[in-house]
């Protein structure tokens, strides 16, 4: 019986050992894992930061943006006023009498004949470069052959490239 005591006490012991074994490998990979997750939580912390840095700049780049479109809507708009001082309402209500007044050319346009003589214009197409130019050039034009204002319009829209003319459609 003894034999087989200390065979009792061997089995004992090995899985002791191998149990303090176990023991150490296990907290030796919950170390290990628990330094890879701690890396990594650096790891996106800083790269968190750099997201937050760069979502500032963004929005920064974004409100610039839209103080230069203002600026440019304001400057815009005081080019229209320059180029078309005279600028009318086509119509401007009475309220005394609660009758509308209608622009003369408007109505010239609109009522009667349909099929008004479209002037020949040797003309440059508009392809989006320097606005100013081909828009002051087509003003001389109109002059010249007399163009009303209400077809003015529709005759610049002949003068544009594909491009500006799918762009103009959008408006």
């Amino acid at each position: 019986m003894s034999k087989l005591q200390e065979q009792v006490h061997q089995i004992s012991l090995l899985q002791r050992a191998t149990k303090n074994e176990m023991e150490a490998k296990m907290d030796g990979l919950k170390k290990g894992v628990e330094a890879k997750m701690d890396g990594l939580k650096k790891g996106m912390e800083a790269n968190m930061d750099v997201m937050e840095a760069k979502m500032d700049d963004m929005k920064d780049n974004m409100e610039n943006m839209k103080n230069y479109l203002k600026e440019d809507m304001k400057d815009l708009t005081k080019f229209i006023q320059e180029m078309f001082p005279n600028g009318k309402k086509i119509v401007e209500e009475n309220h005394d009498e609660n009758k509308i007044n209608v622009n003369r050319d408007f109505i010239n346009s609109n009522v009667g004949c349909k099929n008004q003589h479209i002037p020949k214009m040797d003309m440059r197409k508009f392809d989006g470069k320097d606005p100013v130019t081909w828009i002051l050039q087509m003003q001389q034009n109109f002059d010249l052959k007399n163009v009303q204002n209400t077809q003015k319009v529709h005759i610049a829209t002949l003068h544009l490239e594909k491009n500006t003319f799918v762009w103009y459609r959008w408006f």
